[in-house]
């Protein structure tokens, strides 16, 4: 039976992934699951780090250091590892990250100090960023355009999941037992959600090992660094994490004081609004389609703003209201910046995948350490002026991009490389008259809009994703700038 995806192979030499993966529903909950692991065991300090620093006699911000040395070392592995990826394969690198990355947890509560406890943390980064370094592009290849999205989606649903679980539970058995036992019950559920990713996973159907010559991966990488639309979704990437993780690494040390006197289980508590960020994420496809990629971007900054400015009442309710909106919103403009990323890259998918993730998790790295020493300094207003100024920088990019798109959007098919006509929001009538006539036709209009969400620059030629008329309307997702 012959395919019914027209969209290129991700990797060279592969063939075309069917439309319909016959183990899509495995994909999805296997990624669901890994994902779940790696955010649970990645932040599993952040709700304990009262705890810690009260049982280490130190700072906030020397307190923080077990989770930015965590997203440190995740950022300088991830791109070496996904440039192994390119050669052993997405599958069996996430299976070993995973596996180290648990086994590290099952030590950590047995670290002697702070520093040993640093150390487990940033060699636990390095093993995890297998995870987000061939995840993204496993997706990419296994599955056609319109369902990449969703699955993405998911993958960071699983995120949240685990981010949330993890920092729940660690706050009871903290509460009950100490910060020890609360990051072993971190390690049990990083192993049963290891166990399930890795029974679940179907054999990969698409991958085509590449050789490792350093050369082409810098060639690989320099492309990637070249490419203006790649740049600006980096740079959002990084300063959306920047915010949230300062929010979310200091909230604890709020919450146990003065005027709220939460316990630790009740402050861990919070973290359940981390489910928001599931529902946020899995439906940012139906809401890109309504709002095009840059108009999703302006409603994931407002929401976080607004967010943030409610916490700076001395109510719960409304701090707690503003987590919501911090939480919905940042998770949503990760989807889109991620999706998009994995879209945009026409080769070297990991490579691309992985750059965004260094700028990602870079971000949390200063978001968390710059945020906790400013809240040391001046207090939860003086944490909020630091998300907002990272904010801003996030929006006055995408306005931009706004800007850019309407001065391009008269200019001949292809003068741009990186031209935005495809986003809708600011977007003037007409702007995608580069796109064929009748591109869209043979094909579900709800297509258009799955494959948007993550899509390359306007100077794609026609016809580059050649196939039958049925599938025309996949050709649109590289023809639409981010």
């Amino acid at each position: 039976m012959p395919s019914l995806d027209t969209r290129a192979p991700a990797t060279v030499g592969a063939p075309a992934p069917p439309f319909v993966h016959p183990h899509r529903r495995r994909i999805n909950l296997a990624l669901f699951a890994i994902g779940m692991a790696t955010f649970a065991m990645l932040f599993s300090t952040q709700a304990l780090l009262p705890d810690i620093a009260t049982a280490f006699a130190v700072s906030p911000d020397q307190a923080s250091w077990t989770v930015s040395a965590t997203t440190i070392g995740l950022a300088l592995a991830v791109l070496p590892l996904s440039t192994l990826s390119e050669r052993f394969g997405r599958a069996r690198l996430m299976t070993v990250s995973v596996a180290v990355a648990t086994a590290l947890a099952l030590l950590m509560p047995f670290a002697p100090d702070l520093t040993s406890l640093i150390v487990l943390r940033a060699l636990q980064g390095a093993a995890i960023a297998g995870i987000p370094a061939s995840a993204v592009a496993y997706l990419s290849e296994e599955l056609a355009a319109r369902a990449t999205v969703g699955a993405i989606g998911l993958f960071i649903a699983g995120n949240s999941v685990g981010g949330m679980s993890g920092r729940v539970l660690t706050g009871w058995v903290a509460e009950g037992a100490g910060w020890r036992a609360a990051l072993a019950a971190v390690a049990g559920l990083a192993v049963v959600a290891s166990l399930v990713f890795r029974l679940v996973l179907p054999k990969p159907r698409f991958f085509t090992p590449a050789s490792l010559r350093p050369r082409r991966v810098l060639a690989s990488v320099g492309g990637h660094l070249r490419r203006p639309l790649l740049l600006r979704l980096y740079a959002i990437g990084l300063l959306l994490m920047a915010a949230f993780s300062a929010v979310y690494t200091v909230i604890g040390f709020r919450l146990v004081a003065e005027p709220f006197g939460l316990s630790a289980g009740l402050a861990g508590s919070v973290f359940v609004i981390y489910l928001v960020g599931t529902v946020s994420s899995a439906v940012s496809g139906p809401l890109l389609d309504r709002l095009g990629r840059r108009g999703a971007l302006y409603v994931a900054i407002g929401a976080t703003v607004a967010g943030l400015l409610l916490t700076l009442t001395t109510s719960l309710a409304a701090v707690l209201a503003g987590l919501v909106l911090i939480t919905g919103g940042f998770f949503f403009g990760h989807a889109v910046a991620s999706g998009s990323v994995s879209r945009v890259a026409t080769h070297g998918k990991a490579h691309a995948s992985a750059l965004y993730q260094v700028a990602y998790y870079l971000g949390a790295s200063l978001g968390g350490t710059a945020g906790a020493a400013v809240y040391h300094r001046a207090g939860w207003a003086g944490l909020v002026s630091f998300a907002l100024v990272a904010l801003v920088a996030t929006a006055a990019i995408t306005l931009y991009a706004t800007a850019r798109a309407r001065a391009t959007a008269g200019a001949p098919a292809g003068a741009t490389r990186d031209a935005d006509p495809g986003a809708r929001s600011g977007t003037p009538a007409g702007a995608r008259a580069d796109i064929p006539a009748g591109a869209a036709s043979g094909a579900a209009s709800g297509a258009v809009a799955s494959t948007a969400v993550a899509s390359t620059g306007a100077g794609v030629p026609a016809g580059a994703r050649a196939g039958a008329a049925s599938g025309a309307a996949s050709e649109l997702a590289p023809r639409l700038a981010a």
